[in-house]
């Protein structure tokens, strides 16, 4: 099954995407996620808009090595000129989690971005769920507690 999620973050903005439950047995992998500007060939923008396991604050520097990443997308346009838009997006697709996630962008010029979010579900065994919150609690002690 597939679960969509779409929006409009304001530069700066965190939403939180809720997709936990009780007994953690639904996992979640990214499947596609892309970004565009509110206001195509209207504005100039320079963005990223970072998808993270745990709530944070949208900054322009991207530590892929952060376990807590689940994926970025990087978005540029200059105007109505005829420069054309640059993008491009990191997903891990292979990461599964089965906690609340969250996205927030971080923009130079102040803009907001859109985005367009697909993740798989999938059931998960008790052993995959104890693996799951486990890594989580591991990366992010405030999970667990």
């Amino acid at each position: 099954m597939i679960k969509t999620f779409r929006g409009l973050l304001v530069d700066g903005e965190v939403q939180r995407i809720r997709l936990s439950t009780k007994k953690g047995k639904v996992g979640y992998k990214i499947i596609n996620f892309q970004v565009i500007q509110e206001q195509p060939g209207q504005q100039d923008t320079e963005s990223t808009v970072t998808i993270n396991k745990v709530d944070f604050t949208p900054l322009n520097t991207i530590d892929l090595g952060d376990g807590n990443i689940l994926g970025v997308a990087y978005f540029s346009a200059t105007g109505a000129s005829a420069y054309p838009q640059n993008s491009f997006t990191i997903i891990f697709e292979q990461e599964v989690f089965n906690q609340d996630i969250f996205i927030g962008t971080n923009d130079l010029s102040g803009k907001a971005m859109n985005y367009y979010l697909e993740l798989e579900t999938m059931p998960l065994t008790d052993n995959a769920t104890a693996v799951s919150t486990l890594r989580d609690i591991r990366l992010n002690p405030q999970v667990g507690g």
